[in-house]
């Protein structure tokens, strides 16, 4: 139909194939998913990554070296440091604030073993589902993505598939076309006939779909055949579940050195953080890239969620987070299935890269707000203490930005050299958790960007929460443009 009235390895089976009718088809490593795009690197690309792979840690074991050669310089800033008042309460509060990150950290990792993933159940169980597709400017990886549904292990019967051209001005409508020629009836496109965003669009998609469960997947986004079945799973064996987030890989991380950090920096967020948040039925996010939904809880919060303003504006990002929330709020729980895999496209530029960044942490402050509202109430049954310890941990990292910052840009005037040693050696010690993450479970050499993402998100991306809660009444999607990065 097209109407145009209007996001040591672990043990995995070898591989995923991923086959598009009339296509050749796409094979995707499940021990290494970062390889999708399976082309080699040439070979300038790879002497690059093994010269900032090699700056990364020669900046670091020269930190250790300062740290270790400068010693008596410490000391004497810490007894200056201990004569004053000031420099007592520093030092203490300093130790407290490491001291609650050590044992935040400890409490994930404890939630994170008891974390597993819900088994796909039988095809007889499995619930219509309707998948939503929004796209914007996407091009010919909306049609990528369309195929990749269409070639999911789930009963074709079940399974409705709605794409909607939110008013792309390129060829975004035609790639659409194309897959509606090959799938018939299993694909229905609409148009809105002008860009009114993410939200609306799946506003639209909300109210054509016709499945016991909702699940939006962004057009840049290729799933696996087995995600969707994993994804619906959960609803059939837990009446408590009200949302799922799936696990979001970088796509084309073989392009640049921010998606290879950031295809790390992924890993270790969902399959680590998210898996703790799922024990707790609090996942806080249910990723653009990849979420399911009841439809019936959808509906419950629809009219509110489509009507929701922030400072008096419509709110036009955050749309994720924002259902989220409801969902939470009305009692359900909301969970990650690591065994779902999404393989999503991310920013290569670093400028592109901020922006994204500010978008999600402008929607962090809007939406931590809204959550407090109804986290310290009786907005479930059973226990709610870990629930409220994930958003103190939320708010002490939004709280302590400025004031970090500023701690930051005064040792590095007073004390540069210092600074520079002792964070660079601390980064050393504290990136090891992500990279012994992503070590394990998928590649040894990959997992090395840990050091250089955390390096590059000290010294560049400093800002961006600060920036974010000074700017958090804005509103724009920021990287929406052609030729076709949303």
């Amino acid at each position: 139909m097209i109407d145009t009235k209007e996001q040591a390895y672990c043990p995995m089976p070898a591989l995923s194939q991923v086959s598009f009718p009339g296509l050749p088809k796409i094979q995707v490593n499940k021990r290494e998913r970062s390889n999708a795009a399976a082309t080699v690197a040439p070979r300038a690309s790879s002497r690059i990554n093994f010269l900032i792979l090699a700056g990364t840690f020669l900046l670091m074991f020269a930190a250790v070296f300062l740290v270790y050669k400068l010693q008596p310089l410490f000391a004497k800033v810490q007894l200056e440091r201990l004569s004053t008042p000031w420099g007592k309460a520093f030092i203490v509060v300093s130790l407290s604030l490491l001291g609650l990150r050590i044992a935040f950290l400890l409490y994930l990792f404890l939630l994170s073993l008891r974390y597993r993933s819900v088994s796909s159940v039988a095809n007889e169980l499995l619930p219509t589902c309707t998948v939503i597709v929004p796209a914007y400017n996407e091009g010919e990886l909306v049609f990528q993505t369309l195929m990749s549904l269409a070639n999911s292990d789930y009963p074709e019967g079940k399974m409705q598939i709605i794409a909607i051209d939110d008013g792309s001005g390129d060829d975004t409508r035609a790639w659409m076309k194309k897959a509606k020629g090959i799938l018939g009836d299993r694909l229905s496109i609409y148009q809105q006939l002008e860009n009114k965003g993410k939200r609306q669009a799946l506003h639209r998609g909300f109210m054509l779909a016709t499945g016991e469960v909702l699940v939006t997947v962004d057009s840049d986004s290729i799933v696996e055949e087995n995600t969707l079945r994993n994804m619906v799973s959960p609803f059939v064996t837990n009446a408590k579940c009200g949302a799922v987030a799936g696990n979001v890989r970088v796509l084309n991380n073989k392009k640049g050195i921010i998606p290879k950090m950031l295809n790390v920096s992924f890993a270790f967020s969902f399959e680590f953080i998210r898996s703790a948040q799922s024990v707790l039925g609090s996942v806080f996010c249910t990723p653009g890239a990849l979420a399911a939904y009841r439809k019936d809880v959808v509906l419950a919060c629809l009219p509110q969620w489509i009507n929701q303003t922030f400072m008096g504006k419509p709110s036009d990002i955050g749309e994720d987070r924002a259902m989220t929330n409801m969902i939470l709020k009305q009692g359900y729980h909301v969970l990650f299935q690591r065994n779902a895999y999404v393989l999503t496209n991310i920013p290569e530029k670093y400028k592109t890269l901020t922006k994204m960044l500010i978008r999600w942490e402008r929607s962090n402050v809007r939406e931590s707000i809204m959550m407090s509202k109804f986290a310290f109430g009786q907005f479930r049954e059973g226990n709610k203490a870990g629930t409220r310890v994930l958003l103190l941990d939320q708010w002490s990292k939004l709280i302590l930005s400025c004031p970090m910052v500023l701690l930051m840009l005064f040792f590095i005037l007073t004390q540069p050299l210092l600074f520079f040693s002792a964070s660079l050696s601390g980064i050393l010690v504290f990136s090891s958790i992500p990279m012994l993450f992503y070590a394990r479970r998928y590649h040894v050499g990959e997992s090395l960007w840990a050091y250089t993402y955390s390096i590059f998100c000290t010294f560049s991306l400093f800002w961006i929460t600060p920036y974010s809660i000074a700017t958090v009444a804005r509103s724009g999607w920021l990287t929406r443009s052609l030729p076709g990065k949303k």
